[in-house]
């Protein structure tokens, strides 16, 4: 009888190789191809004979699939149904990832007490003891609530469908395990076979599953990559520890628009809802603050750009951005220097987004601009004011998406101007708008006001 060849798995990524590497070719990354027990024949057995238990009844013709309208059902906690785009669908498999300590658990619990229904929560990184204690410190001690502390994912399959739960809650998808497979639980191998086999079971039975992730140390989801592929929706919950707010951020989505973001407050009883726009400090006018409004998803945001130019104590100047892209704020330097007459060869930038916000939009390119020539000049930006437009190489402001919805947000919490592109303006502002077309008129349009000592 032949011998068989040994298989080797990347714990990365889990694509499979016939013999060792020092590197993935796959992935790219070191040290991760591994000789895993079994074969691929073996667990191509498994996979069928778990298809075979999903009801699989055969090929269906495209006109006689029944459609209906998936009726949602509220989570209890509005920013998450605006995350999630209006609460679960039946059968809806969700992937929640976040740093360890950001509140992934405390936003678990408190979903599962306003939930309606039933809920089964599993954990295996948790005694119940330890579940309940936190409930008691939420505030959520729902007796509707069923605690499993399990690793065995067919035993918690097996509770699942003796109870019949209307939302089951999985904590961790890593600390999950099946006694088929022979690897160790948070394996490649393991991951995907879990996942695999409560994604089946939610979609058979209809029933809402929100999987709980680990992250890698470069921010990223960890396990297969399959895995965001197999769920319907992957949430990145963000936060800094030294910032109260936390940021929940659809990354997938196929049931709602992706890239929405809920905004929660840190308290002593839990996460809230952030009341207003807690990223614009309403502080007394300094240089070197502008304010833009972004969009993450469909949902604006002020937000504050403080800039700070100072001189260079080395030969080279240095250019720092905390919340912006680097390069870009490299590129708004070259651009405001050659186009603005304002000199930063020999002088170091630094810009903050206040409150901790990473901020991707274009738009807020025209207000690190003015916030840029107002701490160069010592200069204050006119009050109530925001600057919005898209900056290109030439010193041209470019238009911006959802104009008039960035302008209704600013008037909303109490802005009275906004200097913005002069195309694609249509219709009535709420605002007084003054139209830019170059950075070059910037400085002359009487944004700039007097020193703070006049």
């Amino acid at each position: 009888m032949a011998k068989a060849s040994p298989l080797f798995e990347c714990t990365a990524c889990g694509a499979r190789h016939p013999k060792a590497l020092g590197k993935c070719t796959a992935c790219g990354a070191w040290d991760t191809v591994q000789e895993v027990r079994g074969s691929l024949k073996r667990d191509l057995q498994r996979a069928g004979s778990a298809y075979a238990q999903s009801h699989y009844t055969g090929p269906v013709a495209l006109p006689d699939v029944e459609v209906a309208d998936a009726q949602r059902a509220a989570t209890g906690l509005a920013e998450l149904d605006r995350v999630l785009g209006g609460g679960v669908v039946p059968g809806m498999v969700v992937l929640l990832g976040g740093e360890p300590g950001i509140g992934k658990s405390t936003l678990l619990l408190q979903w599962a007490a306003a939930a309606p229904g039933s809920v089964l929560y599993a954990s295996g990184e948790e005694s119940e003891r330890q579940i309940k204690l936190r409930a008691q410190r939420l505030g959520a001690e729902n007796p509707d609530i069923h605690l499993l502390a399990e690793t065995d994912v067919r035993r918690i399959i097996e509770e699942a469908e003796r109870m019949k739960p209307g939302l089951l809650l999985v904590d961790s998808i890593q600390t999950l395990f099946d006694p088929d497979f022979e690897s160790s639980a948070g394996s490649v191998s393991q991951v995907r076979g879990c996942a695999a086999m409560l994604t089946r079971w939610a979609k058979t039975t209809g029933t809402p599953l929100v999987l709980v992730g680990h992250v890698t140390k470069d921010g990223g989801l960890a396990g297969p990559k399959v895995l965001e592929h197999l769920v319907d929706t992957v949430l990145a919950f963000e936060g800094d520890r030294h910032h109260h707010h936390r940021l929940l951020r659809a990354l997938k989505n196929r049931f709602g628009a992706a890239f929405e973001l809920g905004v929660f407050a840190m308290t002593e009883k839990g996460l809230v809802a952030a009341e207003g726009n807690p990223f614009f400090l309403d502080a007394e006018p300094r240089p070197g603050c502008a304010a833009t409004v972004v969009l993450s998803g469909t949902r604006p945001m002020v937000v504050e750009i403080q800039a700070l130019v100072a001189p260079a104590g080395l030969g080279i100047p240095r250019r720092t951005a905390l919340g912006l892209d680097g390069q870009r704020l490299a590129m708004l330097c070259a651009v405001i220097e050659r186009r603005g007459g304002v000199q930063l060869h020999d002088r170091d930038v630094y810009v903050n987004v206040a409150g901790g916000l990473e901020i991707e939009d274009p738009a807020a390119d025209l207000a690190v601009i003015a916030a840029l020539c107002s701490s160069a000049t010592g200069r204050l930006l006119a009050e109530k004011a925001l600057f919005m437009g898209e900056v290109g190489l030439t010193g041209e402001v470019r238009p911006v998406a959802q104009l008039p919805l960035r302008l209704q947000e600013g008037a909303r919490l109490g802005f009275a101007a906004a200097a913005v592109p002069r195309l694609g303006l249509e219709g009535k502002s709420p605002l007084e708008l003054f139209p830019e077309t170059s950075v070059e008129r910037l400085r002359g349009k009487g944004w700039l006001k007097g020193t703070v000592d006049e």
